[in-house]
C-alpha cells in the first residue's frame, strides 16, 4: 500500500518508494503549481490514467538520466541533420507540442496525458516553469519535447515525432542548446531502447538525489527561454554536419 496524499500534504521519502511497481511512492494530492513544483524538486512524477485511477505519483529507481555533453548523435541522425531543412524554436507552441503527445500513437503511447494534466502543464508554463522545445518542418511542427526546468535540471516529460527523427532532432538540439539554457542534467524518467540509443545513462537513487540537492535551489525560480529560432548549423556551439 502506499499512502494517501490530501492537497498540500508533503510527499513522502522517495526512498520509502515500491520497488514492485517499480518506484511508485504515493497517490491523491492534486496537479496544483506548487504541488508539483515541490514534486519535480524531490525527484517525483504524476503517472496515471486518469479514466480509471486517482493521481499516482512515481520515483522510479535507477533512474534514466541524459548529461547534455554524452547524448549521442549518430552518423545516420547527422546525415539527416545535413539534408533536412528544420527550424528549432523554444517555446512558441507548447499548448501544441503537449496535445501532440497526448495523441494516440502508432504504438499505444501518449494516451496518458490527459486534460488536466495538459491543463495543470499550461499553467506552469505560462508560469515560467514547464517549456517545450519544437522542430518546424515546411511550416508544420515535425518533432518536440516539453517538460519541467527547475535550477539546473529539465525533467523531460515527454516527446514526439510526427516526422522522420523529429524527437531525435528536438534532443539533439536540447543539447546543443544546454549550455545557453542553464541545463545540467536531462532528467527521462524512466528507460526504454530509444533513449538508451541516444546515450542516457542509469543512475542510482542517491546518485540521483544528490544531483537534486547540486542543481535545484531551495526555493527554484520560473525562468524565461530566449526567443529566436534556429537551424541545425547555427545552434549555439554547432557545427554545420559535413
Amino acid at each position: 500500500m502506499v499512502p494517501w496524499l490530501e492537497p498540500g500534504a508533503p510527499f513522502p521519502d522517495t526512498r520509502d518508494a515500491l520497488t514492485d511497481p517499480d518506484g511508485l511512492l504515493a497517490a491523491g494530492a492534486d496537479l496544483s503549481p506548487s504541488t508539483l513544483v515541490r514534486a519535480y524538486s524531490s525527484g517525483i512524477f504524476p503517472w496515471y490514467d486518469a479514466d480509471y485511477q486517482p493521481i499516482l505519483w512515481w520515483s522510479p529507481a535507477p533512474r534514466c538520466v541524459f548529461y547534455p555533453e554524452q547524448i549521442h548523435i549518430s552518423r545516420s541522425l547527422r546525415r539527416h541533420l545535413g539534408k533536412t531543412d528544420f527550424t528549432i524554436t523554444l517555446d512558441q507552441a507548447f499548448s501544441s507540442i503537449m496535445a501532440l503527445c497526448a495523441a494516440p500513437r502508432r504504438d499505444g503511447g501518449g494516451t496518458w496525458i490527459s486534460s488536466e494534466m495538459i491543463s495543470a502543464y499550461i499553467r506552469l508554463h505560462q508560469m515560467g516553469y514547464a517549456h517545450s522545445l519544437e522542430v518546424w518542418q515546411d511550416g508544420e511542427i515535425a518533432g518536440g519535447i516539453y517538460g519541467i526546468k527547475l535550477g539546473r535540471i529539465f525533467f523531460g516529460e515527454s516527446m514526439v515525432s510526427p516526422r522522420l527523427n523529429g524527437s531525435k532532432i528536438a534532443l539533439a538540439a536540447l543539447k546543443q542548446l544546454a549550455g545557453t539554457l542553464d541545463i545540467a542534467l536531462i532528467d527521462a524518467q524512466v528507460e526504454n531502447p530509444h533513449l538508451s540509443s541516444m546515450g542516457a545513462a542509469m543512475i542510482d537513487r542517491e546518485t540521483f538525489r544528490q544531483h537534486l540537492a547540486d542543481w535545484i535551489p531551495a526555493t527554484p525560480e520560473p525562468v524565461n527561454w530566449p526567443a529566436g529560432q534556429w537551424d541545425w548549423a547555427t545552434l549555439p556551439g554547432n557545427k554545420k554536419p559535413t
